[in-house]
């Protein structure tokens, strides 16, 4: 039955998804216009909008199984995933100049409508499959060759992950005849291989696990020979480190798989990703309050003499050191352009307008040039001063693995209220943890959280002076 092939449901679901990206387009053009007959513009928008959508979607995690079958893992991701489509249509417009040949009603109306029918289709699917697993139409019977110690430790995981895995192991085998085992973990021990293929003439089987040692070749040459006919999945379970690999991606290095240990953080699609929603809303944020930030810079040299912009030295991605922009907020004769020394509450450096910058983090603002020009993200750990950086990767272990991206305007750190001084190594231990968390579990979706709670809370907080 079509419901217990995984990929068939991940097509159906790829398929759905465009489907429903490209119907909604048409439809928002029936409402919005009173006509079938779309202009040529418009079906050209709505081509692009599916390539943006099997991308982000893709790159938002949509697209696998353990994803699709559950209502509570999509919705943030379709939002994520959504939210990307939408802006980068925005900034196609905005950059090409084509955004007045298009009606923003049915813009609103497409991406509105689009949204909603791809949670109503994708939380529908994931309610079926629910369905399906508990009445046991996708349950997959399998069984296992072996009943040693790779054999109890794959039964064990299987019996662990039952209810995600969907997978019954009804009767396990030997190699060799009479191997002295009537079970194994409860699960009876049926014959050798001959036995084997018996078995899988007269019953629904779809899987046979070999659970037998690597370096035992010859065993497994020959099982996997004598398989050969029978039409059911067959794999080679791993040995004892594969099941602390589990989620690591595998690589074919001309044909040989590999499996990947440790990769960059942002690689691939989502650097790309990445990439984009930095240098878009960067640009997108600085066009929209440039007057404010020429307010501030007159207001900043009004205040006290010297320059509007605060140049210093930090380190950025894999430790490179770059200049980071930011409103002068201090007297310029009691700088310090290591920034050794760390500002305090009611310090003496800071100028009056100065105190209000910082306590309301318009001095970060130029930093937006810093991401735009590709030295920076607007979302990252924050960069540190040099003389923090060197002091502190002495003192904290992993503390340098920050720099595995670009540093940001806002951080996960920042949002959990991790800002301000940091006199102790116990604080910055605190910040280099949340940091470490947010590079390994980055998404586009995790971005725009931060972004959203950055505006609510990361602003103003009691630690910015």
């Amino acid at each position: 039955m079509i419901a217990s092939s995984p990929p068939v449901l991940i097509g159906i679901a790829r398929i759905g998804d465009l489907l429903i990206v490209l119907i909604a387009g048409w439809l928002a053009y029936v409402l919005r216009h009173d006509t079938l007959t779309m202009p040529v513009a418009y079906v050209a928008a709505i081509g692009v909008a599916l390539a943006l959508t099997a991308n982000a979607f893709q790159v938002a995690g949509l697209y696998r199984f353990g994803v699709v079958e559950t209502v509570g893992g999509q919705l943030g991701r379709i939002i994520g995933g959504w939210t990307a489509v939408s802006l980068l249509l925005l900034a196609i417009g905005f950059f090409s100049k084509t955004s007045a040949d298009y009606s923003r009603i049915w813009v609103g109306i497409w991406l509105g409508l689009g949204f909603v029918a791809i949670v109503v289709f994708r939380l529908g699917m994931a309610r079926r499959i629910e369905s399906w697993k508990q009445s046991g139409v996708m349950q997959r019977n399998a069984v296992v060759v072996g009943a040693g110690a790779q054999a109890e430790r794959l039964l064990r995981y299987v019996a662990e992950q039952k209810s995600e895995l969907g997978v019954e192991i009804v009767a396990v085998f030997t190699v060799r005849p009479n191997a002295g085992r009537r079970d194994v973990l409860g699960t009876p021990v049926r014959g050798d291989l001959n036995d084997l293929l018996l078995f899988l003439r007269g019953n629904q089987v779809q899987e046979v696990m070999v659970a037998l040692p690597w370096d035992d070749e010859e065993q497994i040459a020959e099982v996997l020979t004598r398989l050969r006919e029978a039409p059911v999945d067959v794999t080679l379970a791993p040995e004892p480190l594969g099941y602390r690999l589990m989620e690591r991606r595998v690589r074919h290095l001309g044909g040989l798989p590999m499996t990947v240990v440790q990769e960059p953080p942002l690689s691939g699609w989502n650097y790309v990703v990445k990439g984009l929603e930095d240098r878009i809303l960067s640009a997108l944020i600085i066009a929209a309050i440039s007057p404010l930030l020429a307010l501030i810079a007159l207001a900043v040299r009004l205040d006290s003499p010297g320059p509007a912009i605060f140049r210093q030295q930090r380190y950025g991605f894999n430790n490179n050191v770059f200049t980071v922009f930011k409103f002068r907020t201090m007297r310029t004769d009691m700088g310090d352009a290591r920034g050794g020394a760390q500002a305090t509450r009611g310090d003496p450096r800071i100028t009056r307008l100065g105190a209000f910058l910082r306590r309301t983090s318009l001095d970060e603002l130029p930093q937006l040039f810093n991401v735009l020009r590709g030295e920076m993200s607007l979302v990252g750990p924050r960069p540190h001063a040099v003389a923090h950086n060197e002091e502190y990767a002495q003192l904290i272990d992993q503390y340098l693995g920050r720099h595995k991206v670009k540093p940001g305007i806002t951080g996960w750190a920042q949002i959990h209220g991790l800002r301000g001084e940091t006199d102790t190594p116990e604080k910055m231990e605190r910040r280099v943890q949340y940091d470490l968390y947010y590079i390994d579990n980055w998404s586009l979706w995790l971005d725009i959280r931060i972004l959203i709670r950055t505006i609510f809370v990361g602003f103003v907080h009691k630690n910015a002076y």
